[in-house]
């Protein structure tokens, strides 16, 4: 069983705000990788007790060079650093059983703890018509490799979002969301303990979670927080640019064209990659 984890960190236990995951002026960013490489290492061993036998784990968050290498499961490699092609989903491909998602949070305009949707110049995402945050976006991206998405865990409407488009997936729900920024958290005992058992569950249950598929042809719409950022995002090829609702249309050719032309895309508009 070859697994796929990818891991971000606004989504992990006992993170709450800002000075968590900012790598260059969080007040708590080294507690926040400890407690982002001690989730991924819940999951990880739940899942070589249920029997898998290769796992890639790939840090997804902001610059991806968060988790600490030296305290990571011995066993499984860690895809590191950036930039990445492929950002949160470099190195899935076909030979993979089944991916999980870690620490990871609600769309952009949901009240989650930290929600947003890749970055700040993206107000929604679309996939042929229905909006999606950064799950269901990686979500359909595995979903094109035919790799089921099993797991996330997260804050309670991260689980709502994921639920909403993967039916049976489980959801490890480790804080609950009081606004935005703040959080009522499990311990980390007990954080610990709902990744394992959540962990354990989707791996029993891999072969009747289906691939997050939308039918062919895949158009994406990408609609920009005002109308700078569209204007300069316009100039990717094949775009069509809806002015009145700063929206960029296109239609996609296969996974790979889906994921790059969303990176040019932020790039273009001036977005910092923190996903």
């Amino acid at each position: 069983m070859k697994l796929f984890l990818s891991v971000d960190m606004e989504g992990i236990s006992g993170i709450v705000d800002n000075s968590y995951i900012n790598p260059d002026a969080g007040v708590n960013f080294q507690r926040g990788r400890k407690f982002m490489t001690d989730d991924a290492n819940a999951v990880i061993e739940a899942a070589f007790d249920a029997g898998a036998t290769e796992i890639v784990v790939a840090d997804s968050h902001n610059t991806m060079n968060n988790i600490l290498w030296e305290s990571l499961h011995p066993k499984v490699k860690l895809l590191a650093g950036s930039p990445r092609n492929y950002s949160m989903m470099q190195e899935l491909d076909e030979s993979f059983d089944a991916a999980l998602f870690v620490g990871y949070h609600t769309r952009q305009g949901v009240p989650g703890v930290l929600s947003h949707t890749m970055s700040g110049v993206i107000r929604n995402l679309y996939i042929n018509g229905r909006v999606v945050g950064e799950f269901g976006f990686n979500a359909i991206y595995a979903g094109m490799f035919k790799v089921p998405v099993v797991m996330v865990s997260g804050d309670e409407l991260i689980a709502e979002e994921a639920k909403a488009l993967i039916p049976g997936i489980s959801t490890a729900v480790v804080k609950k969301a009081v606004s935005r920024t703040a959080a009522l958290c499990l311990s980390r005992e007990a954080a610990t303990a709902e990744l394992k058992t959540k962990t354990m569950l989707a791996l029993s249950q891999i072969g009747s979670i289906a691939p997050l598929e939308f039918g062919e042809p895949v158009e994406m719409a990408v609609e920009f927080s005002h109308a700078g950022q569209a204007e300069m995002a316009a100039i990717t090829p094949g775009t069509r640019y809806e002015t009145e609702t700063n929206t960029l249309y296109y239609t996609v050719k296969d996974a790979h064209d889906l994921y790059k032309t969303m990176r040019s895309m932020l790039n273009l508009a001036g977005g910092a990659e923190f996903f």
